[in-house]
């Protein structure tokens, strides 16, 4: 969704996010995709992104 803007507006930070909590939950492609847009990010950008992931996990998802 992210990762194309389908339906949301397009965010590489949003799109590993979700990547990151998917392959947490031990999904391999979810994996593969979070290592392939990582590639493509700037450090800020990921910093933001797993810690945006790890608070959305610590809130049990709400308001993600």
């Amino acid at each position: 969704m992210y990762v194309n803007g389908t339906g949301v507006v397009k965010d590489d930070v949003y799109a590993h996010l979700w990547w990151s909590i998917a392959a947490s939950f031990g999904d391999e492609d979810a994996s593969e995709n979070r290592d392939i847009i990582a590639e493509q990010m700037t450090r800020v950008q990921l910093k933001k992104a797993k810690t945006l992931a790890h608070e959305c996990v610590r809130k049990k998802f709400k308001g993600c």
